[in-house]
């Protein structure tokens, strides 16, 4: 039998199309966070990403994402929210309510806005109201939620799983 040699780091594989989710993130405690959402954001293919407040991408731990990202930041959530809902996205908020949907049975639409919270605060009130959605991915145990930056990239991929081809 022939030894196996296994490539490692395979060059990403070709979209058919640009993907059309946007990440936006309310203003995040860490710059860790804010890198590893830029990160897996990259990895998923997506190029545009809006960051509330004043965190900053560290290239250490975005790599090369942050050279292929968009990255657009702003003062305050609410106006952004509204912007991109008049230019026809789909505002999913990544989030535990009352009446969140699982993200193992939401169908993500291609044009979509995942809006996700602060690290302590989540989205407030006066954002929630302003989605379309809210999901969230289930806890068996504790603490009660992911990390901010974890929950992101499950949700990304649940988007990507749907949409494998852009």
């Amino acid at each position: 039998m022939g030894e196996r040699h296994h490539q490692r780091h395979k060059p990403p594989r070709a979209l058919a199309a640009p993907r059309n989710l946007v990440v936006v993130c309310a203003p995040l405690r860490s710059n860790i966070n804010l890198s590893r959402i830029v990160r897996t954001a990259g990895c998923c293919g997506i190029t545009r990403l809006i960051s509330i407040g004043t965190a900053r991408i560290d290239p250490k731990i975005a790599r090369d994402a942050a050279e292929h990202i968009t990255l657009e930041t702003h003062r305050t959530l609410p106006p952004v929210v509204d912007r991109l809902g008049a230019e026809g996205y789909r505002l999913v908020g990544l989030e535990q309510t009352n009446d969140s949907k699982n993200i193992h049975q939401y169908p993500f639409e291609s044009k979509t806005a995942l809006v996700v919270g602060n690290e302590r605060l989540g989205l407030e009130e006066d954002i929630l109201a302003k989605l379309d959605d809210i999901v969230e991915i289930p806890v068996w145990g504790l603490p009660f939620s992911y990390n901010v930056a974890t929950a992101t990239a499950m949700a990304l991929y649940e988007y990507c799983r749907q949409f494998p081809e852009g």
